[in-house]
């Protein structure tokens, strides 16, 4: 659903949260640099020329309305004022097409509405908006309760906030029965532990913090905002039941990063370990199991 960034002189935007940005929303990069007012547009991926001292307005497109194309990056012209653009985190019901996003519509629409009541206009729809006069060197934030500020830096949305990273191995992972408790977090991709660690299945998976004993165990890595990381701590009981420690991981495209898992103290003398935890593979393994005692 997009993200508008501002950010000013002498502000900070982490590098985890530019990134986060680009893989959520990955259908192109727009960029009016405040110090100057001018124009960019950039592939997403393409993220890193944020990593600057220079104050900007950044918007990465995720693509509800219109097709993926340089032409539907933000921002829009309003109406034939070549001066005044529209940017816009949101989706406008009846607006757009299978060519045209609906921002651009709508900016179109607004250079036909006299520009003091653009905020009368705009409060109407649930969307973020924010107008850049490029003559007058100045910005116009809209619908400003439905923004976020982190030091000092305005964003329309927090999903790309997440900046924690966790692997997970378990019943938390994509496809597994507690996923949903990672529905508000940002999955950045598939993994194993750099080093080799004993994963014990005994109904549920306990990872046991001994290197170099066992696998590298297969898991997924998801970045999850603070109030993500109390949730998981809860459920998993740090650190009275699982403790969580950080670990290297080796993502699938060789990048490590340091993650935060969580392990238990659970004894491996004598039991079976394991690469990986698939919960339709154990519930298959346990029918066939039951079927071998019953006959």
């Amino acid at each position: 659903m997009c993200v508008i960034i501002i950010k000013q002189k002498g502000r900070e935007v982490l590098e985890s949260t530019l990134q986060n940005s680009a893989t959520i929303n990955p259908d192109g990069l727009g960029i009016v640099w405040l110090d100057d007012f001018s124009l960019e547009y950039y592939e997403s991926e393409e993220w890193e020329v944020l990593k600057t001292e220079r104050p900007y307005i950044a918007h990465f497109r995720y693509a509800t309305v219109g097709k993926v194309c340089r032409e539907n990056m933000h921002p829009f012209m309003c109406g034939k004022n070549r001066d005044e653009l529209l940017m816009q985190n949101g989706t406008i019901h009846g607006f757009g097409n299978k060519d045209m996003t609906d921002t651009e519509h709508l900016a179109i629409t607004l250079g036909d509405i006299d520009r003091k009541d653009w905020s009368k206009t705009l409060s109407k729809y649930n969307s973020r908006f924010v107008t850049i006069n490029m003559k007058k060197k100045s910005f116009q934030i809209y619908n400003k309760k439905d923004w976020t500020i982190k030091d000092g830096v305005w964003y329309s949305k927090t999903n790309v906030l997440k900046n924690i990273p966790v692997a997970v191995y378990g019943t938390l992972k994509l496809g597994n029965s507690n996923n949903g408790y990672m529905a508000n977090q940002v999955y950045v991709g598939g993994g194993d532990t750099k080093d080799k660690y004993p994963l014990v299945i005994s109904g549920l998976p306990y990872l046991v913090n001994k290197v170099g004993i066992g696998y590298n165990v297969e898991v997924d890595v998801f970045m999850v905002d603070e109030h993500g990381l109390k949730m998981l701590d809860r459920l998993e009981g740090h650190p009275i039941w699982y403790k969580r420690e950080i670990i290297p991981i080796r993502m699938y495209d060789n990048t490590i990063m340091e993650c935060w898992v969580y392990f238990n103290e659970k004894k491996i003398i004598g039991r079976e370990l394991h690469d990986s935890y698939d919960e339709e593979y154990i519930k298959y393994r346990g029918n066939q199991d039951l079927f071998s005692e019953l006959f």
